[in-house]
């Protein structure tokens, strides 16, 4: 995006990225579902960061911008490792096992994690009303998505994989958040563009390591792959790792981030209603109730933000 549209955008152009945001992000739940029927999980990821950073590569290098700024590739190692090869390895990995709706709304429950991890507004945060009521129906969210699990543990027709699965899941939003904030404290000079290539091709590196670990790259067959596999994953690559990052980080130069950070609330709305109707996903009436008090819980969290003045970040 060119500076002259960061300082005066037009209303037609905020509420495409910000529909780009809300839409693409919630559905790349429904999308890597698809691509993990022709792709193995760790080659998914290998291929998918490296391609999507190799682009943004070429971005940057035409913007003539400086890729090879020591201090941000050595942060990108560090950051791409934490929120990508862990936080999203372990989406990809899980949706072998768990639906798509379920881990949207599992994941959903991220922002709370922000707050318990972001030790610099620890003051600001426990001090305030909203925020602690937040956590705390977020608490009673998440046990009500477990509830259904805890209710039915000993029937011999469940998955026996699913609990390890969302319990993974939970530890996989903990690094995303962890990695995020490395990279929030930590951060160099150089553009998003940089920062975020060298994350993704990190991490893309780390994902074709584990599928050299564990055999993918010897047995997967590409022949084997079916077409919709193939449009899975150049949906994720393009507009999941593209074009969507992108809009979120011009959002980011020219709307408040407590503005931009609303695209956390309607991605599990839309993960959620991609599963039901596309891939006939069950959610049951519990997890429905979680994932509405999850949200109210984000909300809470986020209270004191929406009712200041809003300011660029």
């Amino acid at each position: 995006m060119s500076n002259s549209i960061s300082k005066a955008p037009g209303t037609v152009q905020v509420l495409l990225a910000y529909l780009t945001v809300y839409l693409v992000w919630g559905s790349t739940y429904f999308f890597i579902s698809r691509a993990l029927q022709g792709f193995p999980p760790f080659l998914l990821g290998g291929i998918r960061f490296i391609i999507a950073a190799l682009l943004m590569m070429i971005w940057a290098l035409w913007k003539k911008e400086n890729l090879l700024d020591k201090e941000a590739i050595k942060l990108a190692a560090v950051s791409g490792f934490l929120v990508l090869f862990i936080g999203n390895g372990i989406v990809i990995f899980v949706e072998q096992y768990v639906g798509s709706a379920w881990v949207a709304i599992i994941i959903s429950a991220a922002p709370l994690w922000y707050v318990v991890y972001d030790k610099p507004h620890w003051r600001e945060n426990f001090a305030s009303r909203s925020i602690l009521t937040g956590l705390f129906l977020g608490l009673i969210g998440i046990f009500l998505l477990f509830l259904p699990n805890i209710s039915s543990a000993y029937k011999t027709d469940r998955n026996p994989y699913e609990k390890v699965a969302l319990f993974a899941l939970i530890v996989g939003s903990m690094s995303w958040v962890i990695g995020s904030l490395f990279a929030k404290y930590k951060k160099t000079d150089s553009p998003a563009t940089v920062n975020t290539s060298w994350q993704m091709f990190f991490a893309g590196i780390y994902f074709i390591t584990g599928a050299a670990f564990t055999g993918e790259l010897k047995t997967f067959q590409l022949s084997a792959v079916p077409l919709q596999a193939w449009y899975a994953i150049w949906y994720l690559i393009i507009f999941g790792s593209i074009l969507a990052y992108s809009c979120f980080v011009w959002l980011m130069e020219v709307r408040s981030p407590a503005q931009v950070s609303t695209y956390a609330y309607v991605n599990p709305v839309v993960a959620v209603l991609l599963g039901v109707f596309l891939a006939s996903e069950k959610v049951n009436g519990l997890q429905i109730a979680g994932l509405i008090v999850i949200l109210l819980s984000v909300l809470l969290i986020n209270l004191n933000k929406y009712l200041k003045k809003p300011k660029l970040a």
